[in-house]
């Protein structure tokens, strides 16, 4: 295989990661409104420690531990952005 050749499973992948992102963030904005009926609060730092564990127990690698929690941190807070936008238009 040539540099193209990976490039092009890297642009597949990508296209996959992009679905993936919004189908999570379809789910979140949904807890969001059972949350909001609830009178929950958005922020719930036990549940985010739970999935960087859990994230991190699954990990084969090569990215390391930390660079998984990073990027769950930032998946996590873009959801967490999207639910307090979306719910105070409700």
């Amino acid at each position: 295989m040539d540099i193209q050749d990976f490039r092009e499973k890297i642009d597949a992948l990508d296209r996959e990661l992009l679905r993936l992102f919004n189908e999570r963030a379809a789910l979140a904005l949904e807890i969001g409104h059972i949350k909001k009926r609830k009178g929950m609060k958005i922020y719930d730092p036990e549940r985010e420690k739970r999935i960087f564990n859990r994230m991190q127990e699954a990990n084969p690698g090569p990215l390391e531990d930390d660079a998984i929690v990073r990027l769950f941190e930032r998946v996590i807070d873009e959801s967490r952005h999207l639910e307090r936008v979306r719910s105070k238009g409700d």
